[in-house]
């Protein structure tokens, strides 16, 4: 079964999970498998004033609908290319008076996509949105609750010269989008902006170790091949990261997606002992010393949750330092909790600019992160990409230099060479090399050019940190 652009793919009945996605040719790593464009999509609530809402890119200055006021685009260009999916939303703004949330905007495109197309197979989709799961059955009270709430406003919003729906499709629309809302990041990918709903990459079932990755690219998302995929073989995404122990990642995917996972990963528990690694030797240390330590881990992440909401930066530095220091005689060098903490520590020290003591956080990060996950994943890509620029900020060049190569190699398969990340890690990787041979060549003039450098420009400042984590894949309420 193939339709335009998805020549290459098939859908498939898989064995205990329901539909699957296979290859109907080989892929090789960074291979693009497709492309597709949201079916609907919307910018979230909080954001719905400094993102497009036709490219999802983030700009200083947008243009806004002057029907609606609600809508903003880049330039009438995005304008022009809205109008078909906003014409119907924008009258019905208008007359409600103000916009509703994310959930009944989105549920609202799809419904007047459906007006317009019908609810068959849309152009260039394996199946029809009256085929996606919907899991309400699966649904508990505070999930029903909301659902209702949902059906709700919808129907306040709903104007009453559209085609009209009976209360059971809209609740599928709304469970639909409950389980397929697909997370769409800015253009540099570094935060989730917005929701849209893709019915093929829904197809693709979970694997915590998958053969496939899933980015955001100019307006389409990409599926795109990790390791070498033969025809025949089942295409993979992950649901969730995979920095926690299997049975953490089975109760994630079990509340918000509904099924147990039997992968690899999972029944064999591989790479757990890692994840848990105590340190070894003669200063072992006691079962209850690393129970407390844990425990002390873990009170310490949720006051560093609380002092970064505050933005109280400083506070979550001091709150590191006293974890790492209990932590480094017990934890081992890839125990998720020291590295958790080595993450964050690199992260608020660099956009403090002390950047020597962040670097040497983010390698040790960097070297843990390395032996945990799997070589192509595109978390550890932006893990490397911050550390080697730390470095450099630092001015440890030569390291700064490598790790830099490193993120570059990585995304170029899981972002591909067409990514705005991509490219400026490019453009990073061209600047160090430069720096770099100047550094071979005479060490003192290379830092008295960057001491000059520096006095002339403000050093390039990091980005404030944001209490998110990478975006995720799917759009779940927590």
């Amino acid at each position: 079964m193939t339709k335009g652009g998805m020549e290459s793919v098939e859908v498939f009945t898989s064995e205990g999970k329901g539909r699957g996605l296979k290859a109907q040719k080989e892929f090789l790593p960074g291979d693009v498998i497709f492309a597709e464009p949201a079916y609907a999509a919307v910018v979230f609530d909080s954001l719905t004033h400094v993102i497009c809402h036709t490219c999802f890119k983030r700009q200083e200055r947008l243009h806004r609908c002057g029907q609606c006021k609600f809508a903003y685009y880049c330039d009438r260009t995005c304008q022009r290319a809205a109008w078909l999916n906003h014409k119907n939303e924008c009258s019905a703004i208008k007359k409600h008076g103000k916009a509703p949330t994310e959930n009944i905007r989105l549920a609202a495109r799809i419904m007047w996509k459906i007006e317009r197309e019908g609810s068959g197979l849309a152009e260039g989709c394996l199946v029809s949105i009256d085929d996606l799961q919907n899991h309400v059955d699966n649904f508990g009270e505070e999930e029903k609750k909301e659902l209702r709430a949902d059906v709700e406003s919808f129907l306040e919003f709903w104007p009453p010269q559209s085609q009209q729906f009976g209360m059971q499709y809209i609740s599928h629309i709304f469970g639909v989008i409950s389980c397929n809302g697909f997370t769409l990041s800015d253009q540099r990918g570094l935060q989730a902006v917005g929701v849209g709903i893709f019915p093929n990459l829904c197809q693709a079932n979970h694997d915590c170790w998958p053969n496939c990755t899933v980015i955001f690219n100019n307006g389409k998302i990409e599926l795109r091949a990790l390791s070498k995929i033969s025809p025949g073989d089942e295409l993979t995404v992950s649901y969730v990261d995979f920095l926690n122990v299997s049975e953490e990642r089975r109760k994630q995917l079990k509340k918000q997606y509904y099924f147990d996972c039997a992968c690899e990963h999972c029944k064999k528990q591989i790479k757990d002992d890692l994840m848990l690694a105590v340190k070894q030797g003669e200063s072992k240390p006691s079962a209850e010393t690393v129970k407390e330590v844990i425990q002390f881990s873990k009170d310490t992440l949720e006051k560093i949750n609380k002092a970064r909401m505050e933005g109280l930066y400083h506070e979550v530095v001091k709150l590191c330092r006293e974890c790492l220091k209990k932590q480094e005689p017990v934890l081992g060098d890839t125990n998720i909790y020291l590295l958790r903490i080595l993450s964050i520590a690199s992260e608020v020290l660099s956009y403090l600019q002390m950047f020597e003591e962040a670097a040497d956080y983010a390698k040790r990060m960097v070297d843990g992160y390395l032996k945990i996950y799997h070589p192509n994943n595109a978390q550890l890509g932006m893990a490397v990409m911050r550390a080697g620029v730390t470095h450099w900020h630092a001015g440890l060049i030569e390291a700064g230099h490598g790790l830099i190569c490193k993120a570059y190699a990585i995304l170029l398969i899981t972002h591909g060479p067409s990514h705005p990340i991509t490219k400026d890690l490019e453009v990073m990787r061209v600047q160090t090399e430069m720096e770099l041979r100047m550094f071979q060549q005479n060490e003192f003039m290379y830092y008295k050019m960057r001491e000059a450098a520096l006095k002339n420009q403000k050093i390039q400042v990091m980005p404030e940190p944001s209490n998110e984590t990478s975006p995720s894949l799917f759009h779940k309420k927590e």
